[in-house]
């Protein structure tokens, strides 16, 4: 397991001239110069050639919005309506609202929203976003069941103090809308794509939106936002952060996949065809998308029996081990 929050590099097509790309690459130059002038002056010859910190987050402007526009047509023009209150619950450590959240126009979104009982006033706000695994039964649920390999996470988000919102992603849980699950997958994806969306920009719209909803909540304080998720969960959690700078923290477990080691692996078959975004490659590698979330904290965790070293997430048959 290992944290994540670095720059990898500036994507070829906005790479400014005589600009050190990566990390890599500047303690390399580093290296080399050293060997010739004191270490002091060599750094700091090399020192106004990386870029300031209002060039970066303008660059990372640019690029995000670059992002949003790869994900097809969006129902920007939808103004949610109020959210629909369909029961509430008291825990011992919590209230569960269940709710029905108006988010994209084209169908209702249903949602759990927990509220601890011990919180501070305002108290910081959590999208939880589910995994895949084929369980299309599952979505929002496994907040409060879990699964094998991984505990419920409501008690802990409770004992935390979080402010915890979960939805049904778009074919999972309550929105599964024909049997086989993986069919409804598929037969989503492809009515989409004819139709100039695709499933991938609609899942994050929705998470996007989902985190309009939380910070809207009196309860959480609208400053301090996170994102968490595992699998499908996990690619969503720091695409997310990468869309959106009001998550301060992002943290995902085991679906931070590299694309190029994904192909090179041969592991396409390792992701649910939701995960798969026309003429991403053209644009963004893995490493540029997380740039979008610098210099934000990111915690990216891998459990070393993952699948191979592409990592897999997402896969429509029987769950990969973890």
């Amino acid at each position: 397991m290992r944290a994540v929050s670095k720059i990898q590099k500036w994507g070829s097509t906005m790479r400014p001239a005589n600009t050190l790309s990566t990390r890599r690459e500047f303690l390399q130059a580093a290296a080399a110069a050293s060997a010739t002038v004191p270490a002091s002056k060599a750094l700091a010859q090399l020192a106004p050639q990386q870029p300031s910190d209002d060039t970066f987050l303008a660059r990372q402007k640019g690029r995000r919005k670059e992002l949003w526009e790869l994900l097809g047509d969006l129902p920007w023009e939808h103004k949610p309506g109020p959210a629909k209150l369909v029961s509430k619950e008291e825990h011992e450590d919590y209230t569960l609202e269940q709710l029905i959240l108006d988010l994209n126009g084209v169908e209702p979104v249903p949602a759990l929203l927990l509220i601890p009982r011990k919180r501070q006033t305002p108290a910081p706000g959590l999208l939880y976003i589910h995994w895949h695994g084929g369980m299309y039964d599952l979505g929002k649920e496994m907040l409060l069941n879990g699964v094998e390999v991984a505990p419920p996470y409501a008690p802990v988000c409770a004992q935390k103090g979080l402010v915890t919102l979960a939805i049904d992603s778009w074919c999972f849980g309550e929105r599964k809308h024909e049997k086989n699950g993986h069919e409804g997958e598929e037969n989503a994806f492809k009515l989409m794509l004819w139709n100039g969306q695709v499933l991938y920009g609609m899942m994050m719209f929705d998470e996007f939106r989902a985190m309009n909803y939380l910070a809207s909540r009196p309860e959480v304080d609208n400053q301090r936002l996170g994102a968490l998720g595992m699998s499908m969960g996990s690619t969503k959690a720091w695409w997310l952060a990468a869309l959106d700078p009001r998550v301060k923290l992002c943290m995902d477990v085991c679906c931070l996949t590299d694309y190029e080691e994904l192909i090179k692996a041969h592991g396409l078959q390792g992701h649910g065809i939701f995960y798969y975004v026309p003429s991403l490659l053209k644009h963004f590698q893995t490493a540029e998308i997380n740039e979008l979330i610098v210099p934000r904290a990111h915690l990216s965790e891998r459990n070393a029996r993952s699948a191979n070293a592409a990592g897999r997430c997402g896969h429509s048959g029987t769950p990969p081990p973890r």
